[in-house]
């Protein structure tokens, strides 16, 4: 490798340079430290050939990803990352977003590469989604906002018969209780830890998610987990679409058993199942969590941020748990 700086990879949506809102702090935090590279490849291929031969993408040390940057050359799986290891350069992937499952990070750590993420840079706006999502359910708005549209007013309009809000926030009248496979030393002191995910489903009316999408969390809700709940109540998604078996919950739907379902994500976005559509009382959103501008922002400050960290200081921050674990 020449005396040149080191250079990073911009990998990400082909519009505005592929920083949507962060132009100005990435050439502030990597100024004099690092050049900046956009990926221009307009394929898969395009891009793996640049990695092996040429100038375009030789030194490349940590690569900024974001999901768009699939639209052209697919997931980071294990083809494109043993290419980014067999330059013996690229040492870090810093995505954007909370969620990394378009990157086979277990490959990554058997070849060296950390990986880091945003999470806390994705808290607010995911939040509110899944609160509007609950109210939007409880109060069936989603589905009186179709009638008006449809001149009709209300009519056809079922109240379900559900029980006031119930969960989400301290703001509300309703009682909190969780599930994670550690009790959270940050959680607030209403909240209340159940030590299992059969006693979670059982007691809530509204069952909310927020799991990152592994191996072990897919289908983590299932018919068991369902039919565990009770009968009339609501699952929120805002985490991933493959966490929850899809065909179980509109089984449930269809009898009844669950009253509506609010989400924001689907097992093979941006399809989405038609059979979902069948019911009115569901609300449905494509993808909406993070769609804001101070999101947007920080979330790829925050990647950025973790990158320069690793080329200024040796190691990054937020390090995904598979990487941590090589350490």
């Amino acid at each position: 490798m020449s005396s040149r700086q080191p250079r990073i990879l911009i990998c990400g949506s082909i519009l505005a340079g592929n920083l949507v809102w962060a132009h100005e702090e990435a050439r502030q935090l990597f100024n004099g430290l690092a050049d900046i590279v956009v990926m221009d490849s307009p394929n898969r291929a395009d891009f793996l050939a640049g990695l092996k031969t040429g100038k375009r993408y030789d030194g490349i040390v940590g690569i900024y990803r974001h999901n768009t940057s699939a639209d052209r050359i697919g997931v980071f799986d294990e083809e494109i990352i043993d290419a980014l290891a067999e330059t013996g350069t690229v040492k870090w992937i810093a995505h954007n977003g909370a969620g990394y499952d378009q990157i086979d990070v277990l490959r990554c750590a058997k070849k060296g590469i950390s990986v880091s993420n945003t999470p806390g840079a994705v808290d607010d706006a995911t939040a509110t989604t899944a609160l509007y999502l609950i109210i939007s359910c409880l109060r069936n708005y989603a589905w009186a906002e179709q009638t008006l549209r449809q001149g009709v007013f209300k009519k056809g309009l079922n109240p379900g018969g559900l029980m006031m809000l119930a969960h989400l926030v301290h703001a509300f009248p309703m009682r909190v209780v969780y599930y994670s496979r550690n009790k959270s030393a940050n959680a607030p002191e209403w909240c209340e830890y159940v030590d299992s995910m059969e006693r979670l489903c059982r007691e809530s009316d509204v069952l909310s998610l927020h799991v990152p999408l592994r191996d072990e969390t897919v289908h983590l809700v299932g018919e068991k987990e369902i039919r565990a709940m009770k009968k009339g109540s609501i699952i929120v998604n805002t985490a991933r679409g493959k966490v929850v078996d899809e065909e179980a919950m509109i089984r449930a739907l269809a009898d009844g058993h669950l009253w509506s379902v609010g989400l924001d994500v689907y097992p093979n976005e941006p399809l989405v199942n038609p059979r979902l559509l069948e019911f009115p009382q569901n609300v449905l959103l494509p993808h909406m969590g993070t769609e804001n501008q101070d999101s947007q922002r920080c979330m790829e400050v925050r990647a950025l941020t973790n990158l320069r960290d690793f080329l200024r200081d040796g190691q990054g921050k937020d390090l995904v748990p598979e990487s941590r674990s090589k350490l």
